[in-house]
């Protein structure tokens, strides 16, 4: 059998953009995402703190040490600049494995910096 389980999380992260005409996704500083374990590509889901809002994306780079949390396209509109998120992706393994896996969770400075 196999489950999802977190796999990493970036646990309250401050919204700097939102891009509503831009093809889609959440761009997120590399400094961040080699911090959390997440790579280009990979599925995750926001949750917004200031409104509840959930959705899911994939990640693209952002610009390294900036700070840069934005949502673009149609999940532009699910936030604001200056909302708390937290960035969550998960990971399918096999039972056994998932009862020992430690998941990658980093806790930002609230400019979005690693403290």
């Amino acid at each position: 059998m196999r489950i999802e389980v977190l796999k990493s999380k970036i646990h309250r992260a401050k919204i700097t953009q939102a891009e509503l005409h831009y093809v889609g996704s959440i761009a997120i500083d590399e400094d961040l995402m080699d911090a959390s374990n997440l790579i280009e590509g990979e599925k995750v889901t926001v949750v917004n703190i200031n409104n509840g809002e959930r959705l899911e994306t994939y990640v693209i780079k952002g610009a390294r040490g900036t700070g840069m949390v934005c949502l673009n396209g149609p999940a532009a509109r699910k936030a604001q600049v200056g909302d708390i998120v937290i960035i969550i992706s998960y990971a399918s393994m096999k039972f056994e494995k998932a009862k020992k896996f430690k998941p990658t969770i980093i806790f930002p400075t609230p400019d979005n910096k690693l403290p």
